[in-house]
């Protein structure tokens, strides 16, 4: 797998990071969503440099010119729901891309520390050959996108998979380097060291679904 760790680098990218994490800047569910969405268009426009390019000839009103443009079909994933700001922001930038839903969620059995993740239902065109952009803004452990892309297997075989997130532990983005295909991109803001018994990235942000759409049951 190749990482992109973004957040290592001196950017705008780290303001958004800093407000996602901040606890009080969390309190405005709006402006989290727009933050989310705006690493998405930050991260998305990195990804894109590594597309494949074409030369199109268009007219201007005074003269023709030549434009390099990517070409590749993609399918933009959000895997639900906590996903979907990320996802919005994606297609902000890739708005030719189709787009596929899938819901994963953590099942804790008599709410213990202990989960499995369920996935219930998955809405997406063919993958055969294409451009495949996972976006999930927390990278815990991998056991989302591992079941995520074990969900999509039936859907075709990709040209190449990228995984878009926020923030993620070094444990999950060791765990995904070991089940995702070693020609996989990780495009991420930020990566902390730890996970609480619970799972939860340490430091992080909390909830991300519960922090963009209000706590759920």
């Amino acid at each position: 797998m190749i990482i992109h760790n973004l957040g290592l680098e001196d950017s705008i990218l780290n303001q958004f990071i800093l407000e996602v994490r901040d606890v009080q800047i969390q309190k405005d569910a709006m402006r989290f969503r727009r933050n989310i969405e705006r690493i998405g268009e930050i991260l998305g426009y990195e990804l894109s440099k590594l597309l494949s390019f074409e030369e199109r000839i268009i007219q201007t009103p005074l003269d023709k010119i030549k434009v390099s443009v990517p070409y590749d079909k993609l399918v933009l994933f959000a895997i639900l729901r906590a996903g979907l700001p990320l996802h919005q922001g994606l297609l902000n930038y890739f708005d030719r891309a189709e787009n596929a839903f899938i819901s994963a969620y953590r099942h804790h059995k008599n709410n213990e520390d202990n989960f499995e993740i369920i996935i219930k239902y998955l809405a997406s065109p063919s993958i055969q050959d294409k451009i495949v952009i996972l976006a999930d803004p927390m990278l815990a452990t991998g056991k989302t996108l591992e079941n995520t892309l074990n969900a999509i297997k039936e859907n075709g075989i990709p040209k190449q998979i990228h995984i878009v997130s926020v923030i993620g532990s070094k444990t999950g983005v060791e765990y995904i380097q070991k089940v995702f295909p070693k020609n996989t991109h990780l495009w991420i803001g930020a990566i902390d060291d730890k996970l609480n018994e619970k799972s939860y990235i340490i430091p992080g942000l909390g909830d991300a679904g519960d922090l963009s759409y209000g706590v759920k049951i």
